[in-house]
C-alpha cells in the first residue's frame, strides 16, 4: 500500500547538512554515536508522523507520497524550504548589564533564551554582547535519508503513535496506554505513570491538545476525552508496591 496524504506512517531518517555531510538528526543510535550527537535522555526508534501533518519540513512529508512501507528515499531540502535563509535582523547586540541582572557571564557559543526566541552568542566586546538568533540550520542546504518502516491501519495504532509523538514521556509504556472508542468519541487513559511527570501543566494541555487535534484533523471522530482517574488500594496492593 502507498503511502497518501493523511496516512499515518512509521519512518528513520538521518538529517545531514549537503555542503559538509555533518548529521544534525537521526532516529538511529549508533549514527548518532558516530555522528557524536547522542543524547542520553533520548529514545532512538522510529517516528510516528501524519503525512501532510507538518510533524517533519513540509517538503518532506510531500517526497514521501507514493512510497511503500520497506522503500527508502534520499531527499534534497533546499535551504528556503527548510530553515530558511539566514538573516543580518536576527544578528542583535544587546548590552551587557541585562547579562548581568540574569547573573549570566557570557562567553561566544552560549546558547540563550530570550522570550520565544533561542540565540547563540558570537562574541563578547566591552560592554555588549552580540547574538545570532538565526536557527542554526538556517541558509543551510539539507539532506534527508528516510525508511517506511509502517504504515498503521488500525485506529487504535493509529491514536496511540500521535501519544508517542506529542507527549514525549520516556518513562511512559505505550502499551499500557488504554483506548476506548464509543462511537465519534475516544476515550484514552495514559499510562499510570504519566499521572507523576515532572511536565508543568501548561506542557500536559499543549501535549493533548496536539493529540487531540490530530486525531479530529486525520480520523473519523469529534470528540476526544483523557480520562484521569484515582482509586484507592487496599491494604495488599500497597503492601505489594511497596516490596517491589
Amino acid at each position: 500500500m502507498a503511502i497518501n496524504n493523511g496516512d499515518f506512517v512509521r519512518l528513520n531518517f538521518t538529517g545531514k547538512v549537503k555542503e559538509t555531510d555533518d548529521v544534525f538528526d537521526t532516529t538511529y543510535e549508533d549514527v548518532a554515536k558516530d555522528a557524536e550527537i547522542y543524547m542520553e535522555d533520548r529514545t532512538y526508534k522510529p517516528i510516528p508522523i501524519v503525512v501532510g501533518g507538518n510533524h517533519l519540513l513540509p517538503v518532506i512529508e510531500e517526497s514521501i507520497e507514493g512510497l511503500e512501507a520497506g522503500e527508502t528515499k534520499t531527499i534534497e531540502v533546499e535551504s528556503k524550504d527548510a530553515f530558511g535563509e539566514r538573516s543580518s535582523e536576527l544578528i542583535q547586540l544587546i548590552p551587557m548589564r541585562e547579562f548581568k541582572k540574569q547573573g549570566m557571564t557570557p562567553v561566544p557559543g552560549m546558547p540563550i533564551s530570550a522570550g520565544d526566541r533561542t540565540g547563540r552568542i558570537l562574541t563578547v566586546n566591552g560592554g555588549r554582547v552580540k547574538v545570532d538568533f538565526n536557527h542554526e540550520l538556517a541558509g543551510k542546504d539539507l539532506v534527508y535519508d528516510i525508511e517506511v518502516i509502517e504504515i498503521l491501519e488500525d485506529d487504535e495504532d493509529k491514536i496511540k503513535s500521535m501519544i508517542e509523538l506529542h507527549y514525549g514521556s520516556p518513562n511512559m509504556d505505550i502499551d499500557k496506554t488504554e483506548i476506548d472508542i464509543d462511537g465519534d468519541t475516544v476515550n484514552i487513559t495514559l499510562d499510570e505513570i504519566t499521572k507523576f511527570d515532572q511536565k508543568s501543566y501548561m506542557d500536559v494541555t499543549f501535549a493533548r491538545f496536539r493529540i487531540a487535534k490530530d486525531i479530529w484533523d486525520n480520523m473519523d471522530f469529534e470528540k476526544v476525552n483523557f480520562v484521569d482517574s484515582f482509586e484507592k488500594k487496599t491494604t495488599e496492593e500497597d503492601a505489594e508496591e511497596d516490596e517491589e
